[in-house]
Formats: structure tokens, C-alpha cells, sequence
């Protein structure tokens, strides 16, 4: 398989990331923090509303899909874990190496987990009588 990379430069810094290992963008001011699924974690000087903008064409192309949460996070839709509305807690989780708990309001929760639930209606066939 072909790895899909997302290449970022700026006048100090160059990075080459697999597209399919980001588990998140989180916002940071200016600045987008991007965590890869090894535990490398980037800074980059960029806002999260034009990092979405770079990498929504790139993504769509390669079949992973991400998502918006809320004014903070862009996430890897493939690494959703645990979705836990009460506590305002969402697990991505590869369910081997490595595991991050972002903290969301209820109602981003409650859309991802509509969003989530939507999408499995799609793929699995309703059981026959």
C-alpha cells in the first residue's frame, strides 16, 4: 500500500506526514497542533480553518474521512473509540498502541455520535426475517 502524504513547509521546518496516520488537528490560536498516531506531535503555523481547506481535497481523494468537531478539532473519523456523552469525553483509538481522550461538549458528542450511527446504517445490511 501507498502511503498518501500531507507536506507542510515553512521557512524554518518541513514536514511529510502520512495522511492516514493523523488522528487529530486540535486549534491552538494561530497554530494547528497536529497528532500523528506514533505519538509525534506538530505544530504548525497555520489556523485549523485553513488547515481544513489544505487537506479536505487531499483527504476526500484518498478515501479517509475526518471531520469537524466543534471550533477546536478536525478528527480521523477511523479512530473513534468511545464516545462517552456524560462524562464529555471522545476516545480515538487505534485499540493496540496508542489512545487519546479529547474533551468535547455534549452536543459536538451527541452530533458525532448521530454522524457515527448514520454511517454504520449504511454499510450494515438490516437483518432479514
Amino acid at each position: 500500500m501507498v502511503a498518501d502524504f500531507l507536506y507542510l513547509s515553512s521557512r524554518d521546518e518541513f514536514l511529510r506526514i502520512d495522511i492516514s496516520r493523523i488522528v487529530y488537528f486540535e486549534a491552538d490560536g494561530n497554530y494547528t497542533r497536529i497528532m500523528i498516531s506514533n505519538g509525534i506531535v506538530s505544530l504548525v503555523c497555520m489556523s485549523l480553518a485553513k488547515m481544513e481547506q489544505l487537506v479536505g481535497g487531499l483527504i476526500k481523494k484518498k478515501g479517509i474521512v475526518m471531520a469537524r468537531i466543534g471550533k477546536r478539532y478536525i478528527i480521523n473519523l477511523s479512530f473513534v473509540y468511545k464516545i462517552n456523552i456524560l462524562r464529555q469525553e471522545l476516545i480515538l483509538s487505534d485499540q493496540r498502541t496508542f489512545s487519546y481522550t479529547l474533551n468535547l461538549s455534549r452536543d459536538a458528542l451527541k452530533n458525532l455520535r448521530d454522524v457515527m450511527t448514520a454511517s454504520l446504517k449504511s454499510v450494515v445490511p438490516p437483518e432479514s426475517e
